[in-house]
């Protein structure tokens, strides 16, 4: 990035892929954009009375939007947040979202630049029109913030859902998600402005289920499952990422979890991909082996156990180290794929003067 129905109701029926609040019976309905919409997903989901929580795309121009285009058709990353109006009120929705955002960013949101994580409330009538002046006008009279509050209140129009990979985004992928929240600023802001104040945002410590076997079998290739489950080893020279140049970071096959990057890979001659250091060293643990006739350094990620490949000190400087892993261990996103993917964070690493 960088990167929603009560109880009784039904799921409206999609015209061209977009959905409308009219089409949409026995559900109250709230259309808010607070930047990265797998965000505001996750902590919308936490309020008490909401019930579903679609991410997607909505205030722009044209039909059928998509990841891809949809800031060149004017619209912003939203979300629509099914609620039970008994359990919740629409003022307690927008206060509550309003504590997730920083709504006095006219130009994006932490991280995320460009008119398309810009924020906004959209309002169906003239009553919650009314409520989110005057939510807005108590933020900016609050004293939290030294800046005008930049947050747009605009007629709603239409949404269109966004791709599938990207509902439930935090749930899919928790350390993905995790790492990409914490890099992108988000976190970090609202803790400090809110303090003890209500947002029960947080995103603790992401707890990763690693798959039964059935269905890691079923996941994996047969030899991606037999090196990370059975601490097999490809062929040298023949798998996916020995001579691969492209730049960008090496994750986990099975979690996903961060692990090396491009910029760290050399060409040991061994015939398997090596680098001389971890990208992130709290997702790599090394554990002695001595399946062998010697003893080495086993290499394994720290949420999914998956077994990478051994590491051997006789790596070029400055680390002196080779981390000699296995292609079928990992999952290369290259630099190009690192915001939608959910690793924006690590672009830094990529740009000029790096």
């Amino acid at each position: 990035m960088l990167a929603c129905q009560s109880g009784n109701s039904q799921p409206s029926e999609v015209k061209n892929n977009m959905t409308k609040i009219s089409e949409t019976k026995n559900a109250a309905v709230a259309t808010l954009a607070g930047g990265c919409f797998w965000c505001v997903a996750s902590d919308m989901k936490k309020l008490p009375g909401v019930e579903k929580v679609v991410s997607g795309y909505a205030g722009g121009k044209g039909e059928n939007p998509t990841y891809e285009s949809y800031e060149k058709m004017g619209y912003l990353e939203a979300v629509q947040v099914y609620y039970d109006p008994r359990q919740v009120s629409y003022e307690r929705i927008l206060n509550y979202f309003m504590k997730h955002i920083d709504p006095t960013d006219a130009g994006g949101q932490f991280a995320d630049r460009g008119s398309g994580y810009r924020t906004a409330i959209f309002y169906n009538d003239e009553q919650e029109k009314k409520m989110a002046r005057q939510v807005l006008q108590n933020i900016a009279g609050s004293g939290r913030f030294n800046k005008p509050i930049a947050t747009e209140i605009t007629r709603f129009t239409g949404f269109y859902p966004a791709e599938d990979y990207h509902q439930d985004y935090d749930q899919k992928n928790p350390l993905r998600y995790e790492s990409y929240r914490t890099g992108s600023g988000r976190e970090g802001f609202i803790r400090e402005v809110w303090k003890n104040d209500e947002a029960p945002t947080a995103v603790a410590d992401p707890k990763y289920s690693k798959p039964d076997k059935e269905t890691l079998k079923k996941k994996l290739t047969k030899t991606q499952y037999d090196v990370t489950q059975n601490c097999g080893t490809e062929p040298p020279f023949q798998n996916e990422y020995v001579h691969n140049k492209k730049e960008g970071i090496y994750v986990d096959v099975v979690s996903g979890e961060p692990l090396f990057s491009s910029l760290d890979k050399y060409d040991s001659g061994t015939g398997w991909p090596s680098f001389t250091r971890p990208l992130e060293p709290a997702n790599v643990v090394e554990k002695e082996d001595s399946s062998l006739s010697t003893t080495r350094t086993e290499v394994r990620s720290k949420h999914a156990d998956s077994h990478l490949g051994h590491v051997f000190p006789d790596g070029p400087a400055p680390s002196g180290m080779r981390y000699c892993m296995n292609s079928a261990a990992l999952r290369f996103i290259p630099k190009e794929e690192l915001e939608k993917e959910g690793y924006g964070r690590y672009l830094k690493l990529f740009s000029p003067g790096k």
